[in-house]
């Protein structure tokens, strides 16, 4: 039913048609919640086709993005990343550190030695009166921004949930089981700009990345990426393979939160963004790209699915708080 998208080196990313979950009769809506579900066991990943996203569409939110970041870096700087909790505003270069290290001191050695190469403007769902947005000024180029990125926003919030009743269908429990714990929203939606950067940077600096290698925190990520490339998804055997662009797809990963809740029968894999593999002259170009962070509700207590283990002594994890587990995280990457 799917082909690979990726496969090398033992890495076998499947590209899965999901509009026949979507609109499917019962046995395709079955074939391709398998599929979702087995591409999360075995590697970690998988691109979905077939999305209820237009390519004009796509395009029009990533040419809205690509006008932000073309503002001054002070304009930028006045809409600053804050704190854990609140996760919304803008990040230069440099601010965060994706990386698999967790302690804070450890974190800033490798983010003074090897800055991540990007920028970065979260928005959060809007109405929390404790955490506002930090929205631009819309004038000139920018008039529309917040309606544009709240609407893509919810686009993406149903198809995390459609994404989630897969895993569920997969899983054999009730398609609707995961509706309680996504319906909230809580979900984080990244602008990101990798600037154009000379080759020799990489050349000079071989440990030199656009983002360090890292897993994501919650329970899915859905990227949207340019034709650029860069990113590339660790495989068992430990190497990193490229994850190529395919036109109107989606990339999605299972994060840490995922895994955990589904007592490690889905993989969180570690993944980076780095030197594009092609191209011509001494500059590489900007990179484009927009991750939707996807996360339970943050009021949701999370523990082992129903199915994922046999007894009450097979369960990996203590139940967490799904708000309170991601502030530890991200508290320790900025």
């Amino acid at each position: 039913m799917e082909s690979a998208a990726v496969k090398s080196d033992g890495l076998v990313i499947p590209l899965i048609d999901f509009s026949r979950f979507l609109n499917g009769n019962p046995e395709q809506r079955r074939e391709t919640a398998k599929a979702v579900l087995h591409g999360f066991q075995t590697a970690g990943f998988i691109y979905l086709k077939g999305l209820p996203i237009t390519s004009e569409y796509r395009k029009y939110v990533f040419d809205t993005s690509a006008k932000y970041f073309r503002l001054p870096t002070e304009t930028k700087m006045s809409h600053c990343w804050t704190t854990p909790e609140a996760n919304r505003g803008y990040s230069a270069p440099g601010r965060e550190k994706t990386t698999v290290l967790t302690d804070a001191d450890d974190v800033k050695k490798l983010r003074d030695a090897v800055p991540d190469l990007k920028e970065s403007l979260e928005i959060g769902r809007e109405g929390e009166p404790d955490h506002p947005n930090h929205w631009p000024e819309e004038e000139g180029e920018l008039v529309g921004f917040r309606e544009t990125m709240l609407e893509f926003h919810d686009k993406c919030k149903e198809l995390h949930m459609e994404v989630m009743r897969a895993i569920a269908v997969g899983l054999g429990i009730d398609e609707t089981w995961f509706n309680s714990y996504t319906d909230d929203g809580d979900n984080t939606l990244r602008l990101l700009h990798y600037p154009e950067v000379k080759r020799d940077v990489f050349k000079i600096n071989p440990g030199q990345v656009r983002a360090g290698a890292h897993s994501d925190y919650g329970s899915i990520t859905l990227l949207f990426q340019d034709s650029r490339g860069g990113l590339q998804v660790q495989s068992p055997n430990g190497t990193f393979v490229d994850a190529t662009p395919i036109e109107d797809t989606c990339v999605v990963n299972a994060g840490d939160m995922l895994a955990r809740w589904s007592n490690d029968n889905i993989k969180s894999t570690i993944h980076r963004v780095v030197e594009p593999p092609s191209g011509d002259g001494d500059v590489h170009p900007a990179r484009y790209s927009i991750a939707y962070f996807c996360n339970p509700n943050f009021k949701s207590f999370i523990e082992a699915i129903p199915g994922t283990y046999a007894t009450e002594n097979d369960r990996k994890y203590q139940g967490i708080n799904s708000g309170q587990y991601l502030v530890q995280r991200l508290a320790a990457t900025y």
